[in-house]
């Protein structure tokens, strides 16, 4: 009887690095053998950085983003004008709105968009948490920053109409940000005209 090898090491690191967006079997090879032989310093910095990261990053309890501890600084800085709550789909969207320094609200990260096709509802993106937030009696209006791809369309579309449903203002981003782009590859400068361009749907 024939039994099934062990990977190795090595096997188990590549495919480790094959986890990552737009690697591919070929180039997770070579940085596994990159890593081994020319920068093992390097690989044993990246899991200790990876090891630390899972452990201590959590999810904001107010806005779902990243944080190391149960709210994150946005939330608890008082400048922000608690009237405002712009909804994005990543925390690399959120950074790439502060980089544009026109938004001085408070946000909401929903860790993704609805996409049925890959089995993502609204309750994955926990949308309940929004509601709660976006009804907290301080919020009056809604922007939505969600990329223009035809998932970050139809998330816009359920969001806005649930919370239109509950009298509030719902704001969108102006099409500044190209057609089927993502905020985290656009030019602040282009996201900083949508956003002041922004428009009530």
């Amino acid at each position: 009887m024939k039994t099934e090898k062990t990977p190795s090491s090595l096997d188990f690191l590549t495919e480790a690095l094959r986890r990552l967006p737009g690697i591919g079997p070929k180039s997770a090879q070579r940085m596994s053998y990159h890593l081994m032989q020319h920068d093992r310093d390097g690989a044993a910095l990246l899991a200790r950085a990876l090891s630390q990261a899972v452990e201590r990053i959590q999810h904001c309890a107010l806005c779902n983003t990243f944080t190391e501890n149960e709210v994150c600084e946005t939330c608890l800085d008082a400048q922000r004008d608690v009237s405002q709550l712009c909804v994005v789909e990543t925390p690399a969207d959120q950074l790439m709105i502060e980089q544009t320094l026109t938004y001085k609200g408070r946000y909401f990260v929903l860790m993704g968009r609805l996409s049925p096709l890959d089995g993502v509802g609204p309750k994955d993106l926990h949308l309940e948490k929004l509601v709660t937030r976006a009804t907290d009696g301080e919020v009056t209006e809604i922007v939505l920053a969600t990329n223009f791809t035809n998932e970050g369309e139809a998330t816009a579309h359920y969001i806005s109409e649930t919370l239109k449903a509950r009298g509030l203002k719902v704001s969108r981003l102006a099409r500044g940000v190209p057609v089927g782009g993502e905020l985290e590859y656009v030019d602040a400068g282009t996201i900083a005209r949508a956003m002041l361009d922004r428009r009530t749907t």
